[in-house]
């Protein structure tokens, strides 16, 4: 393959926006481009946007601005740039996009992404056109065109499920991936083996609501998530799974047993609650309470007590008291999350929470912001803290920020920096873990590269 073009991505957001931004580097490959980590002098530059975090689309056109400089430089030197916004904050704002933002050549949202070679053919002047914007929910799933992938590296995505039919009420997923989508169990196996042949070790398995896969196999049977689990387990090579984002509704028995019985599943869960009071559950359409929360996590611990937690909190939705965020408070001090990410409310157009009165003020919410991120880094603390002195196999993905040292995840997903030899990245190696800090540990390679045999028995050694 020839590659004679220069291709600048920049993602925002969840990691199934990582995973659409790769599969649009695969896409437009066969067109001569090439990723590069600097927009200077790219020929095209694609903006891969989320729409979940406080002033989404602001940013956008900021950076927009920031590299409009590049586009004007590069055309008065007689050359062009193709620029693009892609994602989530594209599918909502499209149009408004376009006409605040005329440096911009392509709109399109996250399920026509597999266009891009008839979109980058319109915009620059194959058919007679010249702005595309491509934001409707086509009758066919975007899987059924994407091409196979290339290298992901040691650890690597696989999108299995996508769009979501909840409909909490500060979401914004429903309107911008569309309903729930699952691919088939064959066409996700074919996947992983190809991921494994590219030197995957690890795979994650990816949704806007992941637990919710409802995918069906060739016999025409339809399998869940533990199912789908036990089968990407048996794919020689994979040594590790993960899965996210998961909802607490849609964690069933065959889930928690996958918990028990796949040795290859890490022992880390990413499970949003979002809030411990049930007053405001309710009125984000959760449709949990607090305590059937509580009874999941402890459903899940008696399948694999190693397992350890992360979670999402929105902190000062409206109608939120003092005692809600007590009451948040406290299932954190119950569940104590190795980590979790927590963020002020604010709205989302289009979405119900956005016309909802009773707003919280923002310095309440600040102070309340603090309360929680505190609590969880104590929480966090003590189990990093807790893992010094123990052995683990880390999957070592790349170099570390020093000199000399690689970085990896631990089976619960922390960080962790070690002195090692780079032929050893994308190795799952044994390390003795030395130190913590709050957010990450440091270690030492103490054995040679494991094997998927030993890897469990060595979690549990070390619990």
């Amino acid at each position: 393959m020839k590659f004679n073009k220069k291709l600048y991505i920049k993602t925002w957001g969840c990691q199934m926006n990582v995973y659409d931004s790769s599969r649009m580097a695969d896409i437009l490959a066969p067109l001569g481009y090439m990723t590069v980590e600097e927009p200077d002098d790219a020929d095209m530059i694609i903006l891969n946007t989320c729409h979940i975090r406080e002033k989404a689309t602001d940013k956008v056109f900021s950076e927009i601005g920031r590299l409009k400089i590049h586009k004007d430089k590069k055309v008065e030197a007689g050359g062009s740039m193709l620029m693009a916004v892609a994602g989530c904050v594209a599918q909502a704002e499209g149009d408004f996009i376009m006409k605040r933002a005329p440096t911009v050549d392509m709109i399109f949202g996250p399920q026509t992404y597999h266009e891009l070679p008839e979109m980058v053919a319109k915009a620059t002047g194959a058919y007679g056109e010249n702005r595309i914007v491509n934001t409707e929910f086509p009758e066919k799933t975007k899987f059924d065109f994407l091409p196979e992938e290339q290298n992901q590296g040691a650890s690597a995505f696989l999108s299995i499920q996508e769009g979501c039919d909840k409909f909490c009420t500060f979401c914004v997923v429903p309107y911008t991936r569309g309903a729930e989508y699952s691919r088939p169990v064959d066409k996700i196996v074919d996947e992983a083996k190809r991921l494994v042949d590219n030197g995957s070790k690890e795979i994650t398995l990816l949704g806007q609501n992941v637990n919710a896969y409802h995918g069906e196999n060739v016999d025409g049977k339809t399998w869940g998530l533990g199912r789908l689990i036990e089968a990407v387990a048996e794919i020689d090579g994979i040594e590790q799974i993960r899965y996210t984002t998961s909802h607490p509704r849609d964690v069933d028995q065959e889930l928690i047993d996958a918990h028990r019985d796949v040795q290859k599943l890490m022992p880390f869960l990413h499970l949003p609650v979002q809030s411990g009071s049930d007053k405001m559950l309710k009125v984000m359409n959760r449709k949990h309470t607090a305590d059937r929360y509580r009874e999941i996590i402890a459903d899940l611990k008696k399948a694999r007590p190693d397992l350890v937690f992360s979670s999402d909190f929105i902190v000062g939705f409206p109608g939120e008291t003092d005692q809600d965020h007590e009451d948040t408070m406290q299932l954190i001090r119950d569940v104590k999350f190795a980590s979790a990410y927590s963020f002020k409310y604010s709205a989302r157009p289009g979405t119900p929470a956005a016309n909802m009165t009773n707003l919280v003020r923002e310095d309440v919410k600040t102070v309340r912001l603090t309360q929680i991120q505190e609590l969880i880094g104590e929480f966090q603390a003590e189990f990093n803290a807790d893992t010094v002195g123990k052995t683990l196999p880390i999957l070592f993905e790349r170099k570390g920020k020093k000199e000399g040292q690689l970085q990896g995840r631990s089976p619960f997903y922390q960080a962790i920096n070690v002195p090692a030899n780079e032929r050893l990245i994308g190795q799952i190696v044994d390390v003795h873990v030395t130190d913590s800090t709050g957010h990450a540990l440091t270690g030492e390679v103490v054995t040679a590269v494991s094997t998927s045999e030993n890897l469990t028995e060595n979690i549990v050694k070390s619990a």
